[in-house]
């Protein structure tokens, strides 16, 4: 454990290469959103990232609760100021010096993580929506203060996206989820549209579970609409990036309905080229979102 307070962008430009090269492998869609901001704004983000990431790994691929527990106690020393050291935390120390930071957020992730450890599927939708807040909604709120001064005012839009894209996530994965025992979809949805626990494992999905699955990707966009309320109060340089990441990750969604809806036995994606096209699309509508908010 050290002071962070000898912890700079300068000094610690190895640690932020391992958090580059965690989501650069992982998140293909951020990477390339948010690789486009200012250098120490970028490196920030990256950082978050990883540690989302390490916490997200534990859950996934060693399911072991001591572990995640560790990473918690870390965190909690980390918020004492004694910093754990390892790349992550020593990253996490420069952005916490540099950005008006909050701790509760990282918490709040980890909390979300323990659900998926002691997995149960949620009985509605407001379960769902808890547990998208405390999984992906957190990370909004982690990230917020590196891409705006105005971060108290537009939480809840952040909130949202984060949100949006952790129901994106779970209605792409579906199939993937259920061959690992977890099944994301509300069990009162789940009655209301006459969807049972074999469909999830078909080949196809049946009209009945493509109901639900839309029902769904409508909530979740409804999100991805409110949550561009805060972009007139993101800074200028991160108002694209941001942009980019939440329409390249809504575009998942019109991937899944192009492909006839093919999530129970492959994930879709969005490739490199339509993601060029989208970036040049951000340019245009990025104006249009902010008229009247671009020197707020």
């Amino acid at each position: 454990m050290i002071n962070k307070q000898i912890y700079t962008f300068s000094s610690q430009q190895a640690d932020f290469a391992v958090c580059e090269k965690s989501i650069k492998k992982h998140s293909k869609t951020f990477y390339f959103a948010f690789s486009q901001l200012p250098k120490e704004q970028a490196q920030s983000i990256f950082a978050i990232y990883a540690f989302c990431r390490t916490a997200d790994d534990i859950v996934d691929l060693t399911k072991n609760s001591d572990e995640l527990a560790r990473l918690y106690e870390k965190l909690e020393a980390f918020e004492q100021g004694e910093i754990p050291d390892e790349p992550i935390f020593r990253a996490l120390a420069v952005v916490f010096d540099h950005y008006e930071m909050e701790i509760q957020p990282f918490y709040d992730m980890l909390n979300g993580q323990a659900k998926d450890l002691e997995f149960k599927q949620p009985n509605t939708l407001a379960d769902l929506q808890e547990y998208a807040y405390y999984v992906a909604g957190s990370v909004g709120l982690m990230l917020l203060p590196i891409l705006s001064k105005h971060a108290p005012e537009i939480q809840e839009p952040a909130k949202k996206l984060g949100e949006a894209m952790q129901i994106t996530n779970i209605l792409r994965d579906i199939g993937e989820d259920y061959r690992m025992g977890r099944i994301y979809l509300p069990k009162e949805m789940m009655a209301q549209f006459h969807v049972c626990n074999a469909d999830l494992g078909a080949d196809r999905p049946n009209s009945q579970l493509i109901e639900l699955w839309e029902y769904l990707a409508q909530i979740a966009e409804q999100a991805y609409d409110e949550s561009l309320d805060m972009l007139p109060l993101i800074e200028p340089a991160a108002r694209k990036p941001l942009y980019l990441a939440a329409v390249v990750y809504r575009e998942i969604l019109t991937e899944i309905r192009t492909h006839q809806y093919q999530m129970l036995t492959k994930r879709q994606a969005v490739g490199r080229i339509r993601k060029l096209e989208l970036f040049h699309q951000a340019t245009k509508e990025l104006h249009q979102l902010t008229a009247g908010g671009a020197n707020v």
